[in-house]
Formats: C-alpha cells, structure tokens, sequence
C-alpha cells in the first residue's frame, strides 16, 4: 500500500495518478456517545460521511479540515483528530460513473484514493451548518451506531468503509470493538435538517 508522509503536500494531486485514482479524504464525526455522523446527500435518499478531493499542495489534513468545514460547517478548533487510516484506501467507481475526458486528453478517473480521518466533535450540535457553501453536499444528518454506514453507503463504496472502519475501530473503542451483528439499520428516529 502506498503510504502517506504526514504532513508533506501531495504534489500533482489536480491529476489523476497513474492508476487513475482521484485522491481524496474521508471524514468519521464520532460524538461524545460514539455515535457518528451519517449525512444525507441533497435530494437524495443516499447517505454518506463527509469526504472530498484534496487540492494541488494541500496536505490530507489541510483537505480535511476545509471539507469539513464546507460540507458540515466545522472548524478545526470544534474537533479532535482521533487518528487516520495509514495509507491510501481506494474504491472503483461502477461504469456509468466514469469520467472520461475529451478528445483522449488525460486520464480516465476510474474511482477514489482516500485516507481517512476519525475526529470527535467537541462542540455542541447547534455548530452543524451544512448550506455553508453554495453547493451543500448534504441536506439532513443524523447520528448511528457504528457499524451501521456498512449497511447503508452505495454498494461501491463499502468495502473502503468497511477498510476505514475497521482500521480506525480501536481508536474510539480501545476496550473492544462493538459486535456489528447488533446493528439497527431501520429509519432513524432523530433527524437533522440541515437548512429550510
């Protein structure tokens, strides 16, 4: 697996790598009770954690903390990085979501590289902004239990989740990860709007 030196800028990363592979960060909002942060995608029944590409000298840490910010509307004073994946974790995205530039110039970007980040929101829920942008990435939110996103993000993306999830399950669980067998995967109760 291709490692990420902490703190170096990725160089280049406006394109595609070779493999044809965007990089990219993902982020896990885990809250004091350990539940984290499930988002909605805007007019859509889809559901995801933040994540987003990493911009040309931008270390993963800094695409972080600004895709926090744009998507969940937090800052990096109202969170605690918890740690992160050790490399780059990759996922192909199916056909019809396959990017092809025109006339053959550069590569095709066949899926995502990310590492991910688990952080615990130190804040209070009435930080959450998630129309900071022009563009929200998401419209609702709303706390699960930790191994419910494996049942619930779009198929092509779930074993990355599952990589995340599991290498990151002893940061916030030091005294034993939690049975996924006794996961609720029925509607949440709670429900956050993110905006009018």
């Amino acid at each position: 697996m291709e490692e990420w030196p902490d703190h170096q800028p990725v160089r280049d990363l406006s394109l595609i790598d070779h493999d044809g592979f965007r990089p990219n960060v993902g982020i896990i909002l885990s809250n004091q009770d350990r539940r984290l942060f499930w988002g909605r995608r805007v007019g859509q029944n889809a559901w995801q954690f933040p994540q987003g590409g990493i911009n040309p000298d931008e270390t993963p840490e800094q695409a972080m903390f600004r895709e926090l910010e744009e998507e969940v509307g937090l800052c990096a004073q109202q969170v605690t990085i918890l740690g992160c994946t050790r490399g780059w974790l990759r996922y192909h995205l199916p056909k019809r979501y396959i990017r092809r530039h025109c006339r053959g110039a550069g590569p095709i970007c066949i899926g995502q590289k990310q590492i991910w980040f688990m952080l615990r929101v130190d804040c209070g829920e009435d930080a959450f902004c998630l129309d900071r942008t022009d563009k929200p990435e998401f419209d609702a939110w709303r706390w699960v239990r930790y191994w419910q996103p494996l049942y619930e993000v779009v198929y092509f993306k779930r074993r990355v989740y599952q990589q995340a999830l599991e290498e990151l399950a002893p940061i916030l669980y030091p005294e034993g990860v939690p049975d996924r067998r006794h996961v609720y995967v029925g509607p949440s109760r709670l429900l956050r709007q993110g905006y009018p």
